[in-house]
């Protein structure tokens, strides 16, 4: 048997969106807009959501994203969310991306915190929202393969958990929004 019978299947092509992204400079002012993919190719600066999802045993919600998404595929999310469209409001943004990746709405989004994420090329001032929620979840099939339940110690204990969302619950946690228990 060869190396390459051993080998791990090819990863399919990644979708880019065809979308409009909001472009910032180093002070999180805009400064313009690009395709997504220029976006992500030059690593401008841009801003994304970051909406975790906490139910009422205190678990967070989970996503493992699909095999095609255009960074981390297959990688786990602590945080529904995702980039700003040009001119879209940061607020209006994280209603959108909760709606679009688990089905959520109509639940009140509490603004928690900024900070900023600057690794692996990307260049990201983060918003975090909390949102408390019981209730059935209506995954989006193109972005979410798979969505769980677990406490926040946990989660952040996973392999393969995607830096940012990372870096946002940590933040939660530490600023005492989450416990971190086990």
């Amino acid at each position: 048997m060869t190396d390459d019978a051993l080998a791990p299947p090819p990863l399919p092509t990644p979708r880019i969106a065809d979308e409009s992204i909001q472009l910032v400079d180093a002070r999180n002012r805009p400064c313009g807009s690009a395709p997504r993919a220029a976006m992500r190719r030059y690593r401008y600066w841009h801003r994304a959501t970051y909406i975790v999802v906490r139910n009422p045993a205190g678990e967070i919600c989970v996503q493992r994203r699909t095999l095609t998404k255009e960074v981390f595929p297959g990688g786990l999310d602590l945080a529904a969310g995702g980039v700003v469209g040009a001119g879209e409001a940061v607020h209006l943004a994280a209603r959108r991306e909760l709606a679009e990746e688990l089905g959520i709405e109509g639940v009140p989004l509490r603004h928690v915190l900024e900070f900023v994420h600057a690794q692996g090329g990307n260049h990201i001032f983060g918003s975090a929202y909390l949102v408390d929620y019981e209730g059935p979840l209506r995954l989006q099939e193109e972005e979410v393969a798979a969505a769980f339940w677990c406490p926040p110690g946990k989660a952040l204990a996973l392999e393969d958990v995607t830096p940012d969302t990372r870096q946002a619950v940590e933040a939660l946690v530490g600023a005492g929004w989450l416990g971190a228990a086990a």
